[in-house]
């Protein structure tokens, strides 16, 4: 099995150039599947059938594993059998028709811009390197909608200021060009020229680095956002992602074409986009429910009032007639 599970990782690498967190996770959905059916079910991986599969799902959902989790080990399992049986290594593929599980369709969490400029303005440090590199990170992040390995893999071969561009890798390593406006312009400028300076090492590439001169985490940028949310006041829970989300979303609420918003976020399919425009429709019917409805109660308050005053004023006037 180990020896397999080599050989599907190099093919991995050599024809899918699938980054090294995905193949570390394609690694680890493989060994626990494997470490069940050899420990609970008491076979060779290679000999599950489909009811010791459902048993596998059935303990992943008893683990508390979600939906979605469930979903990409299910899609691991099955492309590694279906490499297996490709290059002969097994004649029957056993996973051939099984299905992943229907994931929920949730809608992404976004800030809305009020809570973005107070958490991109939360870095007011700015006459230190550090809080120079966080504020530039914070508004390319949220300009430019990049995922965060795609923020930390950024080289400074990458970056046009005269254009206002960046390349940027995203996943399967494939490379795209993103846009940025002139907050985030700014920033980066004042970085370049006042900050990373006075961080970096000699040779080292990559725009964001740490207090060492090397290349910023990914842990670390996860940090940096938290912190500021805090310090911002931010209830909800922020992280890296939550920026994209609300860019791609900030896009569409302004006007921007699905296809567009899709190039930028570097999507395979306009199906992944899509689901930004419920957010956006389910902004609306927020919006349109508490301005509507609310006008609708105060008038509807209103002619109650009156009438009760109405009636009131009536009783009033009977019962001076009647003592006369």
């Amino acid at each position: 099995m180990q020896e397999l599970l080599d050989a599907y990782v190099r093919y991995l690498i050599a024809e899918k150039n699938l980054s090294p967190y995905t193949l570390r996770n394609y690694r680890s959905d493989l060994l626990d599947f494997a470490g069940y059916m050899v420990e609970s079910e008491g076979i060779d991986p290679l000999r599950v059938d489909r009811q010791s599969f459902r048993r596998y799902l059935a303990h992943l959902r008893d683990k508390g594993i979600v939906t979605a989790s469930v979903s990409r080990k299910v899609s691991s399992i099955r492309n590694f059998f279906r490499f297996l049986a490709r290059e002969g290594k097994i004649e029957v593929n056993p996973l051939a028709n099984v299905s992943a599980p229907k994931r929920e369709r949730r809608l992404p969490a976004i800030l809305n811009r009020e809570h973005l400029t107070a958490l991109i303005e939360a870095a007011d440090d700015m006459d230190t390197p550090r809080g120079l590199r966080n504020r530039a990170m914070l508004e390319l992040m949220y300009a430019a909608g990049v995922r965060l390995s795609e923020i930390v893999g950024l080289d400074i071969g990458q970056l046009d200021l005269k254009d206002t561009t960046l390349i940027v890798r995203g996943k399967g390593n494939k490379e795209r060009q993103v846009l940025f406006g002139a907050p985030a312009l700014s920033a980066l400028r004042r970085y370049l020229s006042q900050g990373r300076p006075k961080l970096v090492k000699p040779g080292e590439k990559a725009i964001f680095v740490n207090r060492d001169g090397g290349r910023l985490s990914g842990r670390s940028v996860q940090q940096i956002v938290r912190r500021h949310a805090l310090r911002a006041g931010l209830e909800q829970h922020v992280f890296p992602h939550l920026l994209r989300h609300s860019f791609a979303t900030h896009l569409l609420d302004g006007g921007a074409e699905l296809r567009v918003v899709q190039e930028l976020l570097g999507h395979a399919s306009a199906s992944t986009t899509q689901i930004y425009t419920h957010v956006t429709e389910e902004q609306a019917r927020r919006v349109y429910t508490q301005a509507f409805y609310n006008q609708v109660q105060l008038k509807s308050r209103k002619v109650q009032k009156k009438e009760a005053d109405g009636a009131g004023s009536g009783n009033v006037a009977d019962e001076t007639r009647r003592a006369d």
